[in-house]
């Protein structure tokens, strides 16, 4: 029967996965350690590895499927004979005559998938039939690639035809040119971390009693600081000097002033922590996930940058765990990154509040009697109005404003 492949434990509180899609196919040799599967959790994605080094033998579930943890998802067998190939060569007109070996499956990389705008349908279909989709002519809009096409090019390759793009048959001539027009829809599963999003977002704005409030902050002083500071800090820290590390400070003083901003509710209690431990929100591949820095009124601005730039790699890589993403008490979300001009995010259950950022831009001011231009941000705290009232809500943003447009005050604690 082989060794068998098992669901590895998944971290604290985490009994299931889906899998997500397998890495090996049957025949595949497999070293020892090799990931041949991945799984979505609700938080993380999680490679499965080889046990031993041998030979890919049976998956036992298919993509999509939910499994537990301990469960057993395929089989190993003995590496021996796997690639073994004929003690004496075929005569050369035996050879001639055999058929020409299947070429073996196109091994589609994440940057050929995103250079030819495959969705994840067309994808599966295209490693399934292990057809390269570089030589298959799109019928789709913007001549991109269809499940239909890629279909037709594998029935091509099996009869030996030449493979053609799937078209649609010919519009009768009085067709009008709106309905010639090619409309499709596709139904691809929600991963398990979306539905996992969808829930909580969703289970927040049921419990919650949520409440946005706005400021705007001249980000003049903290452009002039890291303009002239970026280069000796980027020397001695090895990373660069963002504007996260002046807002998590900023939120870290703020917290002092207004605790109930950083607490949460717990059945009729309310729990006050000493600490400040800042949900970073981060872009990944399949959603987005909030990795924890951990005392972050406690960090340097090199830490706190050190911090950031470790997640959002680990993000980009897929790399992020359970761990990185357990807890917190307070998030902040920046949708300036890509170029959001002002939002009402959703808190973070079981936190209380969140702060979002947005994108930079010159804008009209009035400062000592003159109108002038200044670099401004809008900011917005989302909060649970069941424990934050208005009025802290208020001086908190304030708080932060304050410390941004005058950065001195986060050195001397002001």
């Amino acid at each position: 029967m082989g060794i068998e492949v098992k669901v590895p434990a998944l971290g604290e509180s985490i009994t299931e996965a889906t899998l997500g899609q397998w890495l090996k196919k049957p025949g595949d040799p497999v070293a020892a350690d090799e990931p041949v599967a991945s799984l979505e959790t609700d938080k993380v994605s999680v490679e499965v590895p080889s046990p031993v080094a041998g030979v890919f033998g049976e998956a036992l579930v298919s993509e999509g499927d939910t499994v537990n943890v301990g469960a057993v998802i395929a089989t190993i067998g003995d590496g021996a004979g796997a690639s073994a190939a004929p003690s004496d060569p075929a005569p050369a007109a035996a050879q001639a005559e055999a058929p020409a070996e299947p070429a073996q499956p196109h091994d589609l990389s994440d940057a050929e998938a995103s250079s030819l705008r495959l969705s994840p349908a067309v994808r599966r279909a295209v490693l399934e039939a292990g057809i390269d989709p570089s030589t298959i002519k799109g019928s789709g809009k913007d001549g991109r690639l269809t499940k239909d096409d890629v279909v037709a090019a594998a029935e091509a390759k099996k009869t030996g035809a030449p493979a053609q793009a799937a078209t649609p048959p010919s519009p009768p001539a009085s067709t009008t040119a709106a309905t010639t027009s090619e409309r499709r829809e596709e139904r691809v599963r929600m991963t398990r971390l979306r539905q996992t999003i969808a829930t909580r977002l969703k289970d927040a704005q049921n419990t919650a009693a949520l409440l946005t409030t706005f400021n705007d902050v001249d980000m003049s002083e903290v452009i002039a600081a890291r303009a002239r500071y970026k280069d000796l800090f980027e020397k001695k820290h090895g990373i660069r000097l963002g504007f996260m590390g002046f807002f998590v400070k900023a939120v870290a003083l703020a917290a002092r002033d207004v605790p109930a901003v950083n607490a949460r509710i717990d059945g009729d209690e309310i729990v006050y922590h000493d600490y400040l431990d800042v949900s970073v929100a981060v872009s990944a591949p399949k959603g987005l996930v909030v990795p924890v820095i951990r005392s972050a009124d406690r960090m340097s601005f090199a830490e706190i940058e050190q911090a950031i730039a470790g997640f959002g790699k680990k993000a980009k890589e897929g790399t992020l765990t359970a761990e990185d993403m357990k807890g917190g008490t307070f998030t902040i979300s920046n949708g300036g990154v890509f170029g959001s001009l002002l939002s009402t995010p959703i808190i973070n259950p079981p936190q209380s509040a969140v702060l979002g950022m947005h994108r930079i831009e010159e804008r009209p001011v009035v400062k000592d009697g003159q109108i002038v231009a200044r670099p401004m941000m809008y900011l917005a705290l989302s909060y649970d109005h069941r424990l934050i009232d208005g009025r802290e809500a208020v001086t908190f943003l304030v708080r932060i404003k304050e410390a941004i447009e005058d950065p001195t005050r986060l050195l001397i604690d002001l």
